[in-house]
């Protein structure tokens, strides 16, 4: 199944930051910018960084599996190595987690390799991984 991309804009408080983080940090090819937002290619996804510092970051969090998650975050699905390599590459920068690279709901549906982390602005993001990917949607 092929999936379309999405496409996601989202405040921040300071482009070059966001420049930073995206580009250096992530390694996302930056395309299209202006004084006032800048697209990345977020593994074949658009994101768009706006210029919007009254509307960037924390809001809210929920219990999951006996951690506090971030409301609202987006992220991406990596494969387990992909997954791997980042927080091994997060890690070797000194990145502050909101959660730390780990594995949530062991041993039960859905079990997944996860972390949540925040950008400059203050957005949270999640990375995560499945050893088996069918357990994406698993109840």
């Amino acid at each position: 199944m092929s999936l379309p991309p999405f496409h996601l804009a989202f405040p921040v408080d300071d482009l070059a930051a966001a420049r930073r983080f995206y580009g250096e940090m992530l390694g996302c090819d930056e395309g299209r910018s202006s004084e006032e937002w800048i697209d990345f290619d977020f593994h074949g996804h658009q994101i768009v960084a706006h210029l919007a510092p009254a509307g960037a970051g924390d809001r809210a969090s929920n219990h999951v599996d006996g951690h506090g998650v971030p409301v609202p975050h987006f992220g991406l699905v990596l494969e387990m190595g992909e997954w791997r390599t980042l927080a091994d590459r997060l890690r070797a920068a000194g990145t502050e987690f909101v959660i730390e690279p780990t594995v949530r709901f062991k041993g039960k549906p859905g079990e997944q390799a996860t972390m949540f982390l925040r950008d400059p602005a203050g957005n949270a993001l999640e990375f995560k991984a499945f050893a088996d990917r069918g357990q994406l949607f698993a109840k």
